[in-house]
């Protein structure tokens, strides 16, 4: 059956799924219920319930879900030209990993939705009656599980299959929001005698903004206005344009400016570039090897620049704004309580907008971030708006699920599962307000590099998990 979930899971990345086009997943979906002779119905907001019937002499047991999310982060390398909406990804191996040719792999969670597609052809199994929930829009909203209805899944029990690391059974998860800000300029005429450069940082690891928010890795927004920061303290600068980063909830891997100062002074703006971009490989040398940093100049770019007064603000802003993790958790050792990403910059006509993603287990802490980040941009002049977020996943450690999952897993691997709660955002937080006595857990397979071009699956924890999960709907 392990062939079978990595032949599901070819078959998933020839479907293009980008988060709020999902529209092929579901119908993808539909057509393997119908060859499969399985109960299928889908809600106003386009999540799936595929059903099967319990196995014979397991009519009598309590009903459980697997669910998985049908869309994927769609992150690929700066220069590769790739279309997420018309190309299949390329997967291959390599050694025990699954990578994709310089685009995310979509195990996040393709690989998921794969292993409910096996449970639900695979007529060995024993399991009481099963229902496989696929939905929308994860990555950039949660708005399938938002959007899901009590009585629409029957089961009592959930097995979230999300998570990034074979071994843990997750019983927990922290609850996020969303900040965007908009700064309004003037554009005005660039002075006589100056000279626009670019400078640039790229080739970062970036990487879950919950899960990787905690080891140390650079944003590359805020390297960008950490330089631009000591230059503007420093020189008649004028601010053209400035970007970085693409998704709310990735760390950005590369970010770029276009500014010009007086011809005079650009030697000695590139003497502090190369001291900060030594400077910056030494702060990161372990976690950031191949940081890129470069500073040319741009004559092409005769762009009036942004009005001094807007370009101070929005550089001091985004300079004292907070990113990176704000509290540890007080009761799990290593566990990250709050944290804030600097996500996307852009610059457009004559606007500058700003998104950064807050999450936090405790709902004070997380409207206290969000305070925190709203009011640095507010001082500033700038417009915030703070999207309502997500719950978070309260932990039970007196679970019947988690400890049949736990039990089942030292029986098969002669060694302890390791139970804890996951700095990322999943949908068992939605799922427990809508319905409360539900009783969930997470586990999945190994992956890596989740929401870059390094995204990669550990193979060998497919079977892993695969075995675990049958054993678990067995006990059950």
């Amino acid at each position: 059956m392990v062939n079978q979930i990595f032949n599901y899971f070819s078959q998933i990345n020839k479907v293009p799924r980008p988060s709020k086009h999902e529209e092929a997943m579901i119908e993808f979906l539909k057509e393997f219920a119908k060859n499969n002779g399985l109960g299928c119905k889908v809600d106003a907001a386009g999540n799936v319930l595929i059903s099967k019937p319990a196995s014979p002499g397991c009519e009598s047991k309590d009903g459980v879900v697997l669910q998985a999310h049908m869309d994927m982060v769609c992150e690929k390398l700066k220069d590769l030209a790739f279309d997420f909406m018309t190309m299949p990804i390329e997967a291959y191996e390599d050694g025990d990993w699954l990578r994709a040719k310089g685009t995310t792999l979509g195990a996040d969670d393709g690989i998921g939705i794969a292993m409910a597609m096996a449970a639900l052809t695979d007529e060995s199994l024993k399991h009481g009656p099963l229902e496989c929930l696929f939905t929308r829009d994860e990555e950039t909203g949660l708005t399938g599980a938002f959007a899901i209805e009590p009585g629409f899944m029957t089961g009592k029990y959930l097995i979230n299959l999300d998570s990034e690391d074979e071994g843990e059974i997750f019983v927990g998860c922290a609850g996020g929001a969303n900040s965007d800000i908009k700064f309004t300029f003037e554009r005005e005429a660039m002075p006589q005698g100056y000279i626009v450069l670019k400078v640039n940082f790229d080739k970062l690891k970036g990487g879950h903004s919950g899960d990787d928010i905690n080891k140390n890795r650079a944003n590359a927004n805020k390297l960008l206005v950490r330089f631009l920061y000591n230059i503007w303290n420093k020189y008649d600068a004028r601010l053209i344009s400035i970007s970085g980063g693409n998704l709310h909830n990735a760390i950005p891997r590369d970010a770029e400016a276009t500014f010009a100062v007086p011809m005079a002074e650009k030697e000695n703006v590139r003497v502090d570039f190369n001291v900060f971009a030594a400077e910056v490989a030494d702060e990161f040398h372990v976690e950031e090897r191949n940081i890129h940093c470069n500073l040319e100049s741009d004559s092409a770019n005769t762009s009036d620049a942004i009005d001094q007064k807007s370009a101070r603000n929005i550089i001091w802003a985004l300079q004292a704004v907070h990113n990176g993790v704000l509290e540890m958790n007080q009761d799990i050792k290593g566990l990250v309580e709050t944290s804030s990403n600097l996500a996307s910059i852009r610059t457009e006509d004559n606007s500058v907008k700003i998104v950064t993603s807050q999450r936090s287990s405790t709902a004070s802490s997380l409207k206290n971030v969000c305070n925190t980040v709203a009011a640095a941009f507010q001082l500033a002049g700038a417009e915030v708006n703070v999207a309502d977020g997500y719950p978070g996943w309260k932990p039970n450690m007196d679970s019947h699920l988690l400890k049949v999952a736990t039990k089942t897993y030292r029986e098969l691997f002669d060694k302890e599962p390791v139970v804890r709660a996951i700095h990322a955002g999943l949908e068992c937080g939605l799922f427990s307000e809508k319905y409360p006595g539900m009783d969930m857990i997470s586990v999945g397979p190994t992956l890596r590099g989740v929401h870059s071009p390094d995204e990669c699956l550990l193979i060998p924890t497919v079977e892993m998990v695969w075995k675990h999960l049958v054993r678990i709907l067995e006990e059950l």
